[in-house]
């Protein structure tokens, strides 16, 4: 149960972060790349735009291998023998009516 709710916190971590640094493009180039148009500055405009392209790949990476470990730290039922569903145990436990009569029939 433990590693099924690490696992969740990280995706949503990631889903977080992924959501963030797509926000952070602009589908025309420019988002965060545009807003830093000095000469001064450390990362230039391409290396910004090639930074948050590969953090979005990164990140739909490692989002779609935690959804796929998830599949094995599912915690599953320890139970010997699984009878069927819900809806069909309550379905087996209705008994239906032993006095049930037919609605009477319209006369025309």
């Amino acid at each position: 149960m433990g590693s099924f709710i690490f696992v969740s916190v990280l995706i949503l971590i990631v889903c977080v972060l992924l959501t963030l640094v797509v926000l952070v493009q602009n589908s025309k180039g420019g988002g965060l790349a545009s807003n830093f148009s000095s000469s001064n500055q450390i990362m230039g405009v391409r290396k910004t735009a090639d930074f948050l392209e590969k953090a979005t790949w990164t990140l739909a990476a490692a989002l779609l291998v935690l959804s796929m470990i998830t599949i094995f730290v599912i915690p599953r039922s320890t139970g010997t023998k699984v009878k069927g569903t819900e809806l069909q145990e309550q379905i087996d436990k209705n008994v239906a009516p032993s006095n049930y009569q037919a609605p009477p029939a319209q006369k025309k």
